[in-house]
């Protein structure tokens, strides 16, 4: 699987303005020959937390913004519900261009490859380093591979602040697209609970610090 050294297309002065245009000429793997555009980060320069999710969905690669589907929706429900300012929140994915497969005419989500998340974290280390947040927020295994590695996993880290380089602390979550993806309402409500409750701490911690 061919990939190029994306630091190649990041500005040497990186700023927000100057990286969302530069990501949009990224080739640093192959999935920018399938997807609409590259999908930046949005939301406060001076975050205090960063939500970081796995890629675009179908949605986002056509609207060229972050959780605008209903995962994102699901995840402005969860914010609120935990007390979290979302005027104080970041969002962006570790991989910025949608990964699918088509079956007809629908564009079906494909999990990105290592190699890909690898590819693409020099863009997600980039915003990190500019908004330099008290909290990171992994929403599922994809983010939590590209900024804390293979050794971390949702059901055994989640809910705990894990040490990083990008911010004071980091919390690893279930992403809201699982969620929806959940076969009966109990379920559901037992791991949104969840969600709040992680999203909660994180709420609390952006405060005292």
């Amino acid at each position: 699987m061919e990939t190029n050294d994306t630091r190649l297309w990041i500005p040497e002065r990186p700023t927000f303005p100057a990286l969302a245009a530069a990501v949009q000429t990224c080739e640093g793997c192959e999935l920018y020959k399938m997807a609409t555009q590259a999908v930046f980060g949005e939301g406060s320069k001076k975050a205090a937390v960063v939500m970081v999710g796995e890629q675009p969905g179908d949605q986002e690669d056509r609207a060229g913004r972050p959780f605008v589907g209903p995962a994102g929706q699901l995840l402005d429900r969860a914010l609120k519900d935990a007390g979290v300012d979302r005027d104080a929140v970041y969002v962006t994915n570790a991989v910025k261009h949608f990964s699918f497969e088509e079956r007809g005419k629908r564009r079906i989500h494909k999990k990105p490859t290592s190699p890909q998340v690898s590819a693409c974290r020099p863009w997600l280390e980039a915003e990190l380093g500019l908004i330099k947040p008290e909290v990171v927020v992994c929403l599922g295994a994809t983010a939590a591979l590209s900024l804390a590695g293979r050794d971390v996993r949702i059901q055994k880290d989640r809910g705990r602040f894990l040490e990083t380089r990008w911010a004071s602390r980091l919390l690893i979550t279930t992403h809201p697209s699982a969620l929806l993806r959940m076969p009966d309402k109990s379920l559901f409500d037992e791991q949104y609970s969840q969600l709040v409750s992680d999203l909660a701490m994180v709420a609390e911690f952006a405060r005292l610090s």
